[in-house]
């Protein structure tokens, strides 16, 4: 590993906090003193059935960027997403299978969604049940209630 500064391979950790699904290290370059964090993964490949009969190797990063989408300008920090992001990884990786339906992972963001910001749950919503028209938000909104 290299330092994102200075780009030396020497290094200490300061701080190592285990948590569900991951290892955060704080670190200390040894040249220029700056500090960062790391975060080590147990990688065990998910696959996801998408609807069309496809498989595709599991990716957060599409989930991020899918809530990120969703909360735009919403006061939501990344902290909070980041969180949501690892609890949806955290159920998906407990499954009993390694391979996922793409609806169970969409249900699931929505799930999540509801629970962090009603206005994100709807943006995420229309696109992924693809509402054809104003009658698919207004059943949806009854559903909010």
């Amino acid at each position: 590993m290299m330092c994102p500064y200075c780009n030396y391979n020497e290094m200490k950790v300061v701080d190592s906090r285990e948590s569900e699904n991951s290892t955060r290290r704080r670190r200390e370059c040894l040249k220029c003193n700056k500090r960062f964090t790391t975060y080590e993964r147990v990688e065990i490949d998910l696959m996801v059935k998408k609807k069309n009969g496809s498989r595709e190797k599991f990716e957060r990063d599409k989930i991020k960027s899918g809530l990120m989408k969703a909360c735009e300008k919403r006061s939501i920090s990344h902290d909070k997403i980041d969180f949501v992001v690892n609890l949806i990884e955290t159920k998906l990786r407990a499954e009993d299978t390694n391979e996922i339906d793409s609806s169970v992972v969409g249900e699931l963001v929505m799930k999540e969604l509801k629970k962090l910001d009603k206005i994100a749950y709807i943006r995420f919503a229309s696109v992924y049940r693809e509402f054809a028209d104003i009658d698919d938000f207004q059943k949806e909104l009854k559903g909010l209630k």
